[in-house]
């Protein structure tokens, strides 16, 4: 499974770590990424998904309904 946030998309970035002499060496910044069960209320029963905080945090304020409809997922195969 791809390190990727099932609700939003969000993935790794590229990037640079720079070292104090301001060498540059490529470099992954991760997503931070938990399972996470969300009851469900249509579906009547909990579903577990792999999401990043910032959609933990988008999912209390918007519901899971809402949002994977935007992601366009159905929740039945979770």
């Amino acid at each position: 499974m791809s390190r990727r946030c099932q609700l939003t998309g969000k993935k790794a970035n590229n990037g640079f770590a720079v070292s104090h002499s301001h060498r540059r060496t490529k470099r992954r910044q991760e997503v931070n990424l938990q399972w996470k069960r969300v009851w469900w209320p249509q579906g009547n029963r909990w579903v577990r998904l792999r999401l990043s905080t910032k959609a933990i945090k988008t999912l209390e304020r918007k519901g899971i309904q809402a949002m994977a409809k935007e992601a366009g997922i159905d929740l039945n195969k979770f």
